[in-house]
C-alpha cells in the first residue's frame, strides 16, 4: 500500500499504521478515508494530500 504525504505539513500517512487518533483502523488504503478525514498533524482536508512516488 502507498505513503501520502501532506502537502501543508508533510505528515504522512501510512495505511499499515492507519491514523489510530481518528479511528482509522491498520490496513486502511488512503482512498477508502473518509472524505471527512484530516490531517492529524495540521487540520488539511484529505484533497491536500499527494501519493508518494
Amino acid at each position: 500500500m502507498e505513503k501520502w504525504e501532506c502537502t501543508v505539513c508533510g505528515w504522512i500517512y501510512d495505511p499499515e499504521k492507519g491514523d489510530p487518533s481518528q479511528g482509522v483502523e491498520p490496513g486502511t488504503p488512503f482512498e477508502d478515508l473518509p472524505e471527512s478525514w484530516v490531517c492529524p498533524e495540521c487540520g488539511a482536508p484529505k484533497s491536500m494530500f499527494e501519493k508518494m512516488g
